[in-house]
């Protein structure tokens, strides 16, 4: 629902085959766009407060048969306008969001072939979107994109926090260094993964966080990817220009056009101050409107699930060890040994309900219920999954209600193991199935390479099926949370049953050898820039060999601060990732996890330097009851926390969950402290994290003096 909405518009008509120089700036007058053709290239340029940010940098695409357009033009007319609206998100970190613009759209001619190309700015102060429009036209109606060549032309050689480029996947650890040291680091910032696919040794990934030596932060990305290729940056070392690069598909072509069109938009956030980078809206402003009408069944979700005990290898989502291969059609597993390691089992999931039922979780996600994980990776197999049929140990008619019956919900899960033609013919089948047994959202995944072969993950062709998938689901009322697929770039607004994505370097890399102890403070600058994140936080025993004795990995983090990520690390899907028994060791810290929202009213960043640390306060939908979470890196990190967003006047009772005097993510991650008082509008805590530590904060108000009995200022 728009609350409030206000255009102005006026149009600068320009001399036909006259270039015009032309500047806009943001409502506030922080950002400044300067836009020209200087010898008929289309280039742009992005001050703040008046100091450069971006460079002069062209624009233009080139085209296959040696078409481009790339330059020939000339301004036919320039409009700007005014945009302001208030709307409200189904779900978010804040209810309302403004979308406060200053809009100029460029018209130009290609004079030589008689072509047209538009170029839309929209000018916020925090940054910039742009895109490419295609009006209906005779000399341009389907046309190839051989590369898109969008300039991000930097002012100097940034401190930057990136990951290879890749066309296949984006679960790599960051790395921080110079642009002009990212040549040099590339190899070994490449880690293996199940399918990836690298274009050149200085291309990286969006969103890119960069800091210049004068304290500007900037952010590159994308926002409202439909129809069209995910979009890389591949860097100029020497000049420190970034151009885009576009995925390609089997073929090699990077997108395929039909007028009218237009392409995703191009972001630059810029700001003098990290937290704004982080409270930023300007990715999810730059997409679409809700476009389903009902909204009423999306629900935001707090789970657990069958889940962590195979990631570390104490379980297994396979059956039977008896079968070298099989064919869903023809195997029978009536007649197959079980090899006893199943997770799935009916008896498991019961006892995971029961644990959901009593501590007040929404869902339990099942991995490995559905027949045929004995043969699903690494043969390119079309046809591996059904998404319809149990294992005989798995009652999915009893379980859903047994379930149901408790006031809990069973997740779904689709592993495609990237058969994507295959999900597709099952497609309708798998979400009626669900419908029958109420479940309401689904975890799909596409580890593996795409088939059809040849295919990659961010390719236009995927980025459809990822969005195909979306829609299919929503008919149904069902939410979905799609793993390995792209990075998102905002589509939640326009389709809020889109509840979460992994497409990061999630929480399982914990048990995979451990991610480095800055992730958490690097991941709301990246990667949540267009979306939420099913990171799946709230692991409790750091040292995996005492679920799996042959698996020796170490979770990078202190016990307090995967706590702190379920405040830190938005997301409306918030998964307690470990299992039941490691809680129940730790039954006072779980209790924060129980605790905490999964929706929000407000939320404020109250410090962040990225790599270093993120302190977050968030409202609780509804309520007037406020969490913080702290993540930080290998420093630690020390602060004197304000509570002046409180309400003035007003009582509230604080329960502090910190790291304890010598904890360190290595060697002491299970000490933490739990303090419990009074605080106020006025009360100021120190607080400290230690290194790969932090803290967790509840704090709900007083409403009776009952509440604050015995309790003493903080």
């Amino acid at each position: 629902m728009i609350m409030k909405r206000f255009l102005l518009t006026s149009t600068l008509l320009c001399a036909f085959f006259i270039s015009n120089a032309e500047n806009i700036s943001s409502p506030g007058g922080t950002v400044t766009l300067h836009f020209d053709t200087p010898n008929g290239v289309p280039t742009y340029e992005v001050s703040y407060k008046q100091q450069a940010v971006i460079k002069p940098s062209s624009l233009g695409l080139e085209l296959t048969g040696n078409n481009n357009l790339l330059d020939g033009f000339e301004i036919l007319k320039t409009t700007t306008s005014t945009f302001d609206e208030t709307w409200q998100p189904v779900w978010g970190e804040v209810k309302d969001i403004r979308n406060h613009y200053n809009e100029m759209l460029v018209e130009m001619k290609q004079a030589s072939t008689d072509r047209y190309m538009n170029i839309r700015f929209r000018v916020y102060d925090e940054g910039v979107g742009l895109r490419y429009e295609f009006p209906r036209q005779k000399n341009l109606n389907y046309f190839i994109i051989k590369e898109e060549r969008t300039q991000f032309a930097m002012t100097g050689d940034h401190t930057a926090w990136w990951i290879p480029g890749d066309y296949d996947t984006q679960e790599y650890d960051y790395t921080e260094c110079k642009l002009s040291e990212i040549r040099g680091l590339m190899q070994s910032a490449i880690t293996s993964n199940a399918s990836q696919t690298q274009f050149s040794p200085t291309g990286v990934q969006t969103a890119l966080q960069l800091k210049t030596a004068d304290g500007l932060y900037i952010n590159l990305h994308e926002a409202a990817l439909i129809d069209y290729s995910c979009m890389h940056l591949d860097l100029d070392d020497k000049n420190f220009i970034f151009t885009s690069w576009l995925t390609p598909d089997a073929q090699g072509n990077k997108g395929y056009m039909q007028t009218p069109c237009h392409t995703p938009w191009r972001t630059i956030m810029v700001s003098d101050d990290a937290r704004q980078i982080l409270a930023s809206k300007l990715i999810l402003n730059l997409n679409e409107p809700c476009k389903l009408e009902d909204t009423s069944w999306i629900k935001p979700v707090k789970y657990v699930g069958v889940w962590w005990e195979m990631i570390t290898g104490k379980s297994s989502w396979s059956y039977t060890g008896e079968l070298p291969s099989i064919k869903l059609d023809e195997t029978d597993y009536s007649k197959v040994k079980p090899h006893g390691n199943h997770a799935a089992n009916t008896a498991n999931v019961k006892r995971y309900i029961d644990f959901a039922a009593e501590h007040g979780f929404d869902q339990v996600l099942v991995e490995g219920w559905n027949v045929g994980w004995e043969d699903w990776f690494g043969n390119s197999k079309d046809y591996v999954f059904d998404f319809v049929t149990p294992y005989p140990d798995f009652d999915i008619a009893e379980l859903n209600r047994y379930a149901q019956s408790k006031g809990v919900r069973l997740m779904m899960h689709h592993e495609t193991s990237s058969s994507v033609r295959n999900y597709e013919r099952h497609m309708e089948e798998a979400y009626q199935l669900m419908n029958k047994y109420g479940y309401n959202s689904v975890k799909s995944g596409y580890v593996g390479n795409i088939i059809p072969r040849g295919e990659h993950h961010y390719g236009q062709w995927m980025v459809n099926h990822y969005l195909h998938a979306v829609k299919q689901a929503a008919k149904h009322k069902i939410m979905v949370n799609a793993h390995e697929a792209v990075r998102p770039t905002g589509l939640c607004r326009t389709y809020p049953n889109l509840i979460g994505n992994e497409s990061a370097r999630g929480t399982e890399y914990e048990s995979f050898g451990g991610s480095k102890p800055f992730h958490t403070t690097l991941l709301p600058f990246t990667r949540l820039q267009g979306g939420p994140m099913d990171y799946t936080p709230g692991i409790f025993e750091m040292d995996i060999n005492k679920l799996n004795p042959n698996n020796n990995s170490h979770v990078n983090s202190t016990l307090a601060r995967q706590l702190a990520l379920y405040v830190t690390m938005y997301s409306p899907l918030q998964m307690a990732a470990d299992v039941p028994e490691h809680y129940e060791r730790f039954m006072d810290a779980f209790q924060f996890i129980k605790d905490v929202a999964v929706d929000w009213d407000d939320s404020k960043y109250l410090e962040a330097e990225p790599g270093r640390y993120i302190v977050a306060a968030r409202k609780a939908k509804g309520t007037n009851n406020w969490f913080i979470g702290c993540t930080s890196g290998e420093d630690g990190y020390a602060s004197n926390l304000k509570l002046d967003f409180l309400d003035a006047g007003k009582k509230y009772v604080a329960t502090v969950y910190e790291d304890g005097k010598n904890a360190h993510y290595k060697t002491n991650p299970q000490a933490y402290n739990i303090r419990k008082g009074i605080v106020t509008a006025k009360t100021v805590l120190k607080m400290k994290a230690a290194p790969g530590g932090g803290y967790a904060i509840s704090i709900i108000e007083a409403t009776d003096k009952e509440a604050l009995k015995g309790l003493k200022k903080l």
